[in-house]
């Protein structure tokens, strides 16, 4: 049986790109150290909630190519329920537009958004840092879409210190390709030794990304897509890819090349923001 509740409605799960990404070291477990800064786009998936009197999980929109037991987004509410001691259950439809394996944080935005949003909606009355923990459980990006501010990042991507970023618009290219994030961290000629550097560095003009020679190197439609892209403005790859991006000064700007658009791929022209819209709809102030 199911009930509305103050959490009703289309909850946001915005995009992020990383702008620079520096791997400094790997920890003994084997993950690597990062340098990062994050910032959000204002374009995303949408999730919806319906609260259920039974303790179940549900998927409410099929989700092509993830089994359940990889859905994110089930696996963030069950993480929720079992540490709140929640007896409720949940029916989550995903509306889902971001590519998967794209470096636009996809997944770990959706797991965030549930996060948030499932604590309103049973009341589990977890603080901003207690969903951030439970997010890194689920991945190394979930904290910083659940704090929801730009970002500069250390550690395996969990320490945060907010950062204060212009706010350009940018184009992004998706090749149509998906990038396998392990893969390219398993790689043996990944860099993983780069020095590092400061938030200044980088306001400099720091921004290299230390996996786009793997990516470029593995994935051919990718590297098509930096060469093209490149032609109009400077092109970087986010995270580990798929996607690759420029930023520019006006909207107009960021759509005349999107007009120019090679045939079979696709993009996006959004605004990058330093709030994301998750925390203006959770109310966190």
């Amino acid at each position: 049986m199911a009930n509305q509740s103050p959490s009703a409605g289309w909850w946001p799960a915005p995009a992020k790109l990383n702008l620079m990404l520096r791997i400094v070291g790997r920890r003994r477990d084997g993950y690597h150290l990062l340098q990062t800064v994050f910032q959000f786009l204002d374009y995303g998936d949408r999730l919806r909630f319906e609260a259920l009197q039974d303790p179940v999980v549900r998927r409410g929109s099929d989700l092509p190519g993830v089994r359940p037991k990889d859905d994110l987004c089930l696996r963030a509410a069950r993480l929720l329920q079992r540490y709140s001691d929640i007896r409720q259950g949940v029916r989550i439809t995903l509306e889902k537009r971001l590519p998967i394996g794209g470096g636009l944080g996809g997944g770990s935005s959706d797991a965030a958004t549930v996060l948030v949003a499932l604590n309103q909606l049973w009341k589990s009355g977890l603080e901003v840092r207690q969903l951030a923990e439970l997010g890194l459980q689920l991945g190394a990006d979930v904290p910083v879409f659940v704090h929801g501010y730009a970002a500069w990042a250390e550690g395996v991507g969990e320490r945060l210190i907010p950062v204060t970023l212009r706010e350009p618009w940018y184009l992004v290219v998706m090749p149509g390709c998906s990038v396998s994030t392990a893969e390219v961290f398993a790689a043996p000629d990944l860099t993983r030794d780069s020095p590092r550097i400061t938030i200044r560095d980088f306001l400099a003009g720091e921004d290299s990304n230390d996996c786009e020679a793997i990516v470029r190197g593995r994935y051919p439609q990718v590297a098509r897509a930096l060469d093209w892209l490149g032609q109009y403005a400077p092109a970087r790859l986010t995270g580990t890819g798929a996607c690759v991006f420029a930023e520019f000064d006006r909207e107009s700007e960021a759509n005349w090349v999107a007009e120019r658009l090679p045939e079979g791929w696709k993009a996006i022209v959004a605004r990058g923001i330093n709030r994301s819209p998750l925390r203006q709809r959770a109310a966190f102030g």
